[in-house]
């Protein structure tokens, strides 16, 4: 039986849920739940203490758990597919639609658990994240570019999308005319919304940045002339060509920075410097209201991760 939507649910037409994953502070890390003819699926997942609300949310639309057709990772980070092992146990019909470069991340986490040891120690992981649970090899599908599933009656068509992770793919939705994006799209905090739209920021998070295959991969999403993006970072906008355009000359622009910023030691410091600048500017042209400080704790994350996989891009430059 249907209950009350959670307040971490978020309707958005479409057939569509949002739910907001309470990783670090609120509409900060999303995932979505797809419901056709009965039958349902998650993009995106987001860390182990995400799964109660994802499993709450089929509760409250009545869905049993043996409803659920996919699980579908954009990339295996953690933020995004931490919780899908986890999640897959509660799941006893699902199978995974998983990038064939993430398969053996998923099936074995043990490396990418002592990654996120070694980065951030036992006490933020245990916060953050949890242990990571494998997820059985014969319950992955790994995706092709083009490869077309359905749920329901609903037509789901994943491209592949290097440029942020090798790993990476996007789900076209049909039903929806948007794409469920993960991070190729960059990402868009609500606080920043003001009378022109959403804004966009592009990023530069380790390790995998590569700037032209990221601009190819936004353009492959704009081929499509999407009514809409869903992003995990966060929530769906519209305006897409807009959104599209700035976030092509957001990556040159990070390109410019990253390369004119001088290197040696001190240089991580310098570019998260320089690039606290540079989005503090363009949250102002974009009519952000909100104060310095208040624009700088937003971003605070994404500023040390962005700097960081600049770095290490510049380090593949030779820089």
């Amino acid at each position: 039986m249907a209950g009350t939507l959670p307040r971490f649910a978020q309707a958005l037409g479409d057939g569509i849920w949002c739910i907001d994953t309470g990783y670090h502070r609120p509409h900060y890390d999303a995932a979505y739940l797809l419901v056709d003819s009965g039958r349902a699926a998650f993009f995106d997942t987001g860390t182990n203490h995400a799964v109660p609300r994802l499993l709450a949310t089929l509760d409250a639309l009545g869905l049993a758990r043996d409803a659920v057709d996919w699980v579908i990772p954009s990339h295996v980070h953690l933020d995004h597919a931490g919780g899908a092992g986890l999640l897959m146990r509660e799941l006893p019909s699902a199978r995974m639609l998983l990038h064939p470069r993430g398969l053996r991340h998923l099936v074995d986490p043990s490396a990418l658990q002592q990654a996120v040891l070694d980065i951030y120690g036992p006490e933020a992981v245990a916060r953050d994240y949890g242990t990571l649970v494998p997820v059985q090899a014969e319950r992955i599908t790994p995706t092709e570019e083009g490869m077309a599933v359905h749920l329901g009656t609903r037509r789901l068509e994943f491209a592949h999308t290097p440029g942020h992770a090798q790993h990476h793919h996007c789900l076209w939705d049909e039903a929806s005319g948007g794409w469920f994006a993960g991070d190729t799209f960059g990402i868009s905090y609500r606080e920043f919304d003001s009378a022109r739209g959403p804004w966009i920021l592009a990023i530069s998070t380790p390790v995998q940045f590569d700037p032209p295959a990221l601009q190819a991969s936004v353009r492959r999403l704009l081929a499509k002339q999407p009514r809409c993006m869903h992003l995990t970072h966060y929530g769906r906008v519209g305006d897409v060509a807009r959104l599209g355009a700035e976030l092509i000359a957001g990556i040159d622009r990070l390109v410019t920075l990253g390369l004119s910023t001088p290197g040696g030691t001190g240089r991580d410091e310098r570019l998260r410097r320089a690039l606290q600048a540079l989005y503090e500017q363009d949250a102002r042209a974009h009519g952000c209201t909100q104060g310095d400080a208040a624009v700088a704790d937003a971003l605070a994350m994404d500023l040390r991760l962005n700097a960081q996989g600049l770095g290490l891009w510049l380090d593949r430059q030779g820089r």
